[in-house]
């Protein structure tokens, strides 16, 4: 009896202990799966907010709306070390809208990682997946005319100067048109003359604003212009002739090569291969084109002299003068908004050709939403995705 009594105590004693044992693991492995899950969290947070702080325009904002298109993070291999070096993530990047976008990323801390892509592992580690909503932060471009210029301008031939909204041809998803803009503005002791058959159109057609400084050219809201042209997609040297060089590229696979530095987009031609590609170009200095097209956004430092029928499509910005001279069988040499720091001459040396500068509130917000970055959104911007 008394043998039967200590071995059913045994037994007893042994599963208390055994449950113990058990308790106190699966505890331990509870708390391990807590920590590698809020790890995991954390390199998915910190590799999203990374995506947004390196934002490159020219790979996401070309991208197809969704469901069409995505743009996979990394897009060599099947995941990448995260920016502080403490696990591995990989993602995709969705174009909600022209404007909106959703980052969605998942991530693994490097503790409990073993083979395979952050994506693709299954069993015994923790994974986190995040989305965040950002949209496109344009530029705060104080844009009130189809001309800003700082100093003097002067029209003559058959230049002409319009302040009305403008669709360039061939653009079909442009919104409704803006109200009227100023022809020209500029300083109020600037004098502004027309000759010949030039004209000026807008409301007002000149308008002389004591605003204008050099900030006007230098400063879009929180950003310098030495900070857009960090973000340059295109940087060239000045002093060139570029001649009739300018124009879409494409590769033997027919898509759009922006490689070629001479390829600033297909404005002309909005559903073409380069028809998505607006890149950021500056000059560094002077610079003489002839022909062709281009559209986005364009810097330059120095002087720009423009002949024959080259068109832009977007925001240029001229630090020194902008000379026009004729466009020949094509009439429009800037859609969007030109803005010239120093002096403007349009038209000085044409009798018949036309050299024109048309505010276009549609290649303005295309060329801002295709070269922005992005911001996260104030509000319910971030989600847990499973």
């Amino acid at each position: 009896m008394a043998l039967a009594l200590a071995i059913v105590a045994l037994v007893i004693v042994g599963a208390l202990i055994a449950g113990a044992f058990f308790a106190g693991t699966q505890e331990q492995r509870m708390g391990e799966n807590a920590r590698y899950s809020q790890r995991s969290f954390g390199v998915a947070e910190g590799a999203a907010n990374y995506v947004i702080g390196h934002w490159d325009p020219q790979v996401f904002n070309s991208s197809g709306i969704y469901p069409l298109d995505s743009v996979k993070i990394p897009n060599v291999g099947s995941d990448t070390v995260s920016p502080s070096h403490t696990g591995r993530y990989a993602g995709y990047v969705y174009r909600l809208n022209d404007e909106q976008y959703l980052i969605d990323i998942t991530g693994q801390d490097s503790t409990s990682a073993t083979a395979g892509g952050a994506l693709t592992r299954r069993g015994a580690t923790a994974r986190e997946r995040i989305g965040l909503l950002a949209r496109i932060k344009p530029l705060k471009m104080d844009i009130r005319a189809s001309l800003t210029s700082g100093r003097g301008d002067a029209l003559s031939g058959n230049a002409s100067i319009d302040g009305y909204d403008q669709v360039p041809t061939g653009w079909t998803t442009c919104g409704p048109l803006d109200s009227a803009k100023a022809g020209i503005r500029t300083d109020t002791s600037m004098a502004v003359s027309a000759g010949g058959a030039a004209t000026v159109m807008g409301s007002p057609p000149v308008m002389h604003d004591p605003n204008v400084t050099d900030s006007t050219f230098s400063r879009y809201g929180d950003v310098s212009y030495s900070q857009l042209v960090g973000r340059s997609t295109i940087n060239l040297p000045g002093g060139q002739n570029f001649s009739s060089n300018i124009g879409p590229v494409l590769n033997g696979a027919g898509v759009c090569d922006r490689t070629v530095v001479t390829n600033w987009g297909d404005g002309e031609n909005p559903t073409a291969p380069c028809g998505s590609y607006f890149p950021i170009v500056h000059i560094q200095g002077d610079a003489t084109i002839n022909g062709v097209q281009g559209q986005g956004v364009l810097l330059v430092d120095g002087t720009l002299d423009i002949q024959g029928g080259f068109q832009w499509f977007g925001v240029t910005i001229v630090r020194g003068s902008l000379k026009t001279s004729g466009g020949g069988s094509t009439d429009a040499h800037f859609w969007g908004a030109t803005m010239v720091q120093d002096s403007t001459v349009v038209g000085n040396n044409t009798i018949t050709g036309h050299a024109n500068i048309l505010y276009s509130k549609c290649a303005i917000i295309k060329a801002l939403d295709k070269t922005g970055v992005v911001a996260l959104m104030r509000s319910r911007g971030w989600v847990q995705l499973y």
